[in-house]
């Protein structure tokens, strides 16, 4: 007896899932996948988020402090504007160059084989990732206690507090949000 087979594709209004089920005269199979799908809005926030980091916050107080005018640290702030620019141009034109998934692993790989692009995705999750969140959240607690204590520097130990508790808080609440399907 012959097999019906059957597809048709679904989309959410307002979401960015998409639904495809297929059937045959015997079987019901629904697949359900992200759009594959990447604006200009979300790719400049991703560069502009993987370029600046939170170096922005940290550092101002420093390059003000070294210049001693502000002039001058507007100037440094645009050769750094550049430079970024530079960065995030490059990465562009690698990502039209080498059209696959993956980021920094995919054009590693290409580049130089497998075991250099293994071992740059170990030092990133290993030791760049979280030194990343780590500065971020203690630059975050640090700023947070500054006005409770503006003749001096927070306590050590408040300021790590404070830190660990906001990346336990900024997990749990990605998590949350991933399990109710927002995120």
């Amino acid at each position: 007896m012959p097999t019906v087979s059957e597809s048709r594709e679904t989309k959410q209004p307002g979401s960015d899932w998409k639904s495809r089920r297929e059937t045959s005269a015997d079987v019901v199979t629904e697949i359900v996948e992200l759009k594959r799908t990447l604006g200009l809005h979300n790719g400049v926030a991703l560069i502009v988020g993987l370029m600046i980091g939170s170096g922005i916050f940290v550092s101002p107080k420093g390059v003000l402090q070294e210049i001693g005018s502000v002039g001058g640290s507007l100037i440094i702030w645009l050769i750094c504007g550049v430079i970024t620019l530079s960065g995030a141009l490059s990465y562009a034109e690698l990502g039209t160059s080498v059209p696959r998934s993956g980021g920094d692993y995919a054009y590693i790989t290409e580049a130089l084989g497998p075991l250099p692009g293994f071992m740059f995705l170990w030092c990133c999750y290993v030791i760049l990732m979280p030194t990343g969140i780590a500065i971020s959240s203690l630059t975050f607690a640090y700023y947070l206690l500054q006005p409770v204590f503006p003749t001096c520097d927070p306590p050590e130990n408040a300021v790590r507090l404070i830190a660990a508790s906001a990346v336990c808080e900024l997990f749990s609440f990605c998590n949350i949000l991933a399990a109710c399907g927002i995120l």
